[in-house]
C-alpha cells in the first residue's frame, strides 16, 4: 500500500488524462491515447508501464452486458451474522469467492455485516443461490433487495 500512496503523490495532469482514457476504453491503441492526451507514444507507454508496475493499473478486462447474457435480475443482499469469529468469516469469504453470481461483496460497519451484489437470471435463480449459501454457512439474517432499474453503473474512478 505504501508504494501506491507514494505513486499518487507523483501523479500529474498527464497521468490523470492517461488514466481517464484507459478507464473510458482500455482497448484504444497507444497512438489514440497519446493523441487524445496531447503527447507522443513512447512517453505515454512509459507512464502506463510505471503505473502498472506501481499497482495503480490492475487487470484489464471487458465489461459485458448482463441482460444480453440472460442475467436480468440484480439483487443487493444484506447479510447479518451473529458469528463474528475468524473461522466463520474465513468460511463465509471462501463461499463467496466460489460463487460466480456474487459480483461484489463488502464488509460493512453498522447493523448490516455484509452487502453482496448478486446477478442472476431471475428470482428462482436467486433462491437457488440463497439456498446454496445458507447450506454452506450459517447466517443470522438475510434480506434481498431486487434492483428495479439500474440508474448508474460505472467502473470509472474520479480522477
Amino acid at each position: 500500500m505504501k508504494g501506491k500512496i507514494e505513486m499518487v503523490d507523483q501523479f500529474d495532469a498527464m497521468d490523470r488524462k492517461i488514466l481517464g482514457e484507459l478507464q473510458r476504453d482500455a482497448s484504444q491503441s497507444l497512438d489514440e491515447i497519446a493523441r487524445k492526451v496531447g503527447s507522443s507514444k513512447t512517453p505515454v507507454w512509459n507512464r502506463i508501464r510505471k503505473m502498472k508496475e506501481g499497482g495503480v493499473i490492475g487487470q484489464q478486462t471487458v465489461i459485458l452486458d448482463p441482460e444480453s447474457l440472460g442475467l436480468e435480475a440484480c439483487f443487493f443482499v444484506l447479510v447479518r451474522t451473529n458469528a463474528h469469529e475468524a473461522g466463520w468469516q474465513e468460511k463465509f469469504l471462501k463461499v463467496l469467492q466460489k460463487r460466480p453470481e456474487v459480483l461484489e461483496a463488502h464488509r460493512l460497519a453498522g447493523e448490516i455485516d455484509y452487502i453482496l451484489k448478486v446477478r442472476v437470471k431471475n428470482a428462482k435463480a436467486y433462491d437457488e443461490f440463497y439456498q446454496a449459501l445458507i447450506k454452506e454457512v450459517s447466517i443470522y439474517n438475510v434480506t434481498a433487495l431486487l434492483s428495479m432499474q439500474e440508474i448508474k453503473s460505472t467502473t470509472e474512478l474520479p480522477l
